[in-house]
């Protein structure tokens, strides 16, 4: 899958806004006509791992029983009902955040969470749309909470063989070929999988850890809502092409030619199938509700919060995605997703991560765009914006 949430509505103040606020506001209002200059053939982001014209995936396939498994837990609690904004930087970050969502033709939702009063700002923030390869994410947390429990140990030796390949982006694809099989560590696949984003890493992660149903417990068990996990990433993007999983499409260009041989319309009932309903989905909401109980270590124990905090500051995709709008002396901990092309319509391009300031503050912020065929350059710029309103806010906040 690369390239597998939370809150709030709006108002515009009439009072005057700090300095920070109002340097952002004629960028805002000009954001429509930046972005329609914006070239698609602007290149001086480097190209996403994944494939142009397709996918970026999300997690595994094979659901081999795991025997340390729990059993089933219920559905996982409603998300807290957000907050109306109070504040004038609370109502201007709110109205930023709309503006900024409206901007952009598609399906756009964004959540901004202040990590310090809990409040959280979002457009379209309580609908689902495609995670893809954001969902690595979750799978990490399932892989950590196992390893704190004393279920899993990040330096136990594994060998990775030509059945466990996948689709799309995978380095390790190469290690496996060129050597008949790749011997490593669970903790080498989790670096893997969240800095490269490697899908086949974190399809093995997945089966290791006990299969879809062992993510989906651990989110309902750790009080995630509005995240839903899907049925691995193999039987994922099949479905999402009109197709049937086949071994033989994990190498080279197989699972593109299948795809090719798809009727134009079954491929296009599936792909519609699957915007309007993402197995995979998640609400912008959810996922900075999520990111804030990890940022404050209420879902992992210290050390592996740290572990997989540092590993997502190294996020090796999408640079110029929210990475591209954090000031050179914040830092940013994100994950990306990025998702199949239909008739220059993609299924998912997203961000997700934690922003801090120098003085440790930090923000939960997601933008998922379920769909659009708008460039990626001005996909890119409305993710940017979004951060650089986070960073205003801060700024009307601490003056």
């Amino acid at each position: 899958m690369n390239s597998p949430t939370d809150p709030d509505p709006t108002k515009k103040s009439s009072l005057s806004l700090p300095d920070a606020q109002k340097w952002l506001w004629p960028m805002v209002l000009a954001l429509p006509i930046l972005i329609s200059g914006c070239s698609q053939g602007d290149r001086s982001e480097k190209p996403d791992p994944q494939p142009t014209q397709e996918i970026a995936g999300k997690t595994t396939t094979r659901n081999e029983p795991d025997a340390n498994a729990e059993q089933a837990s219920p559905e996982p609690p409603a998300l807290p009902a957000p907050r109306a904004p109070e504040t004038e930087a609370e109502k201007q970050l709110d109205q930023t955040i709309r503006q900024l969502g409206e901007s952009l033709e598609g399906d756009v939702g964004i959540a901004v969470r202040d990590l310090a009063s809990g409040w959280t700002a979002h457009f379209g923030g309580d609908d689902y749309r495609p995670q893809q390869s954001v969902s690595k994410l979750w799978v990490a947390i399932t892989v950590l909470d196992q390893v704190d429990r004393g279920k899993l140990d990040l330096s136990e030796e594994v060998t990775l063989e030509r059945d466990d390949l996948t689709v799309f982006y995978q380095p390790v694809r190469t290690l496996i070929l060129r050597n008949d099989g790749y011997t490593t560590t669970l903790g080498d696949l989790l670096e893997r999988a969240i800095v490269r984003s490697d899908n086949t890493a974190n399809d093995f992660l997945l089966r290791r850890a006990g299969g879809p149903e062992a993510v989906r417990r651990t989110l309902a068990r750790l009080g995630l809502g509005g995240i839903r996990f899907g049925p691995g990433e193999q039987e994922l993007q099949s479905e999402i092409a009109g197709l049937e999983w086949k071994p033989e499409y994990s190498i080279g260009p197989a699972f593109i030619n299948a795809r090719a041989e798809v009727p134009l319309e079954e491929r296009r009932t599936a792909f519609k199938d699957y915007l309007t309903e993402p197995m995979d989905g998640a609400k912008p909401v959810g996922i900075v509700h999520a990111l804030g109980k990890l940022e404050k270590g209420q879902l992992l124990s210290s050390s592996s919060t740290r572990h997989l905090l540092k590993l997502m500051t190294r996020s090796a995709t999408g640079e110029r995605r929210l990475s591209g709008g954090v000031p050179a002396n914040w830092s940013i901990a994100h994950k990306t997703g990025t998702g199949q092309i239909l008739e220059g319509t993609q299924a998912g391009y997203n961000d997700i991560g934690l922003i801090s300031a120098p003085d440790g503050q930090s923000y939960a912020v997601a933008v998922l765009i379920g769909q659009t065929s708008r460039p990626r350059a001005e996909r890119r710029q409305l993710m940017q914006a979004t951060v650089e309103a986070v960073v205003a806010y801060y700024g009307s906040t601490n003056d």
